[in-house]
């Protein structure tokens, strides 16, 4: 396991190529012994999502998995909420679901949201519980179902049109093997729940930029990142091919992320708008 916190400095490892509006990211096993570094940047902020499009905890610390970050027992998008037919869902269908926040102790996730009693759930799931193949973004990725009160809870929250169910990603479990998707990805690359990588960064400069063209601010939570840099111009994190954070991280760059719906989700009411910010960022990406 390799551990990062905020304020350590981010090292340029080699150059990048051009992308566009954040970019996803993988840790690499390995690290090279010799290679020339220059400093880029410092890590600024950290999220974590326990729940796929569910309100991110700012972190001050971390274990980089393979599968994405780990705070305590929390561990970055390994809980799902999906529907009956175990199709997955997002805060794109259900925009209230980023206004649903997770935390945990060694016993219990714990579920809050707005004018909700909490819900607690066993980290230990009983092994009697089904395990469902269910489908992210048309792909095969297990998960363990939480339990028809779990059920009821998310449901009665949501107040949709559906019946949904949460499950867990357990060790092990299968995932989905993403260098058929993306040529940048090792052979031994897996994914769970995230939409691309277990990793988005972002840089403070970016958000800045973009802010500088819109009426109404967006915040970094928009945009669902889990490194967050500072010290870099807008964009530079665009041209970045592999990165250091401190003397032990490595990452690799995979893929830029272009940006949905979701970031036109306003993190703090559960409302899309459906316009800003992508119809700005749609306007710059143009542009370039």
């Amino acid at each position: 396991m390799e551990a990062v916190s905020r304020h350590r400095t981010l090292l340029l490892c080699a150059a990048g190529l051009a992308a566009s509006v954040a970019v996803t990211w993988l840790v690499l096993s390995r690290r090279k012994k010799k290679r020339q570094l220059r400093r880029v940047g410092e890590v600024s902020q950290m999220f974590l999502y326990p729940i796929k499009s569910c309100r991110g905890i700012a972190i001050e610390e971390a274990e980089c998995r393979d599968y994405g970050l780990k705070n305590g027992p929390l561990r970055d998008r390994h809980w799902l909420v999906v529907k009956e037919d175990k199709v997955h869902v997002t805060a794109r269908q259900e925009p209230r679901l980023v206004l649903m926040t997770a935390t945990a102790d060694s016993d219990h996730l714990t579920l809050h949201a707005p004018e909700t009693e909490v819900f607690q759930i066993p980290m230990d799931l009983p092994k009697t519980n089904a395990i469902y193949t269910c489908k992210v973004h048309g792909h095969d990725v297990q998960g363990r179902d939480c339990g028809n009160e779990a059920s009821d809870w998310v449901t009665n929250f949501l107040k949709g049109s559906h019946t949904y169910r949460l499950v867990y990603f357990e060790h092990k479990m299968k995932t989905r093997n993403p260098k058929n998707e993306y040529p940048l990805y090792t052979e031994t690359g897996q994914v769970a729940y995230p939409d691309l990588a277990p990793y988005l960064l972002l840089s403070e400069a970016s958000l800045e930029n973009l802010n500088s063209k819109l009426e109404k601010k967006v915040t970094i939570r928009n945009f669902r990142p889990n490194v967050v840099i500072s010290g870099c111009e807008a964009f530079a994190e665009d041209t970045w091919k592999e990165i250091q954070i401190g003397s032990q991280v490595t990452m690799k760059r995979v893929i830029p992320c272009f940006r949905c719906i979701l970031t036109t989700v306003d993190p703090d009411t559960g409302i899309i708008n459906m316009k800003e910010p992508l119809k700005t960022l749609r306007r710059l990406f143009i542009a370039t």
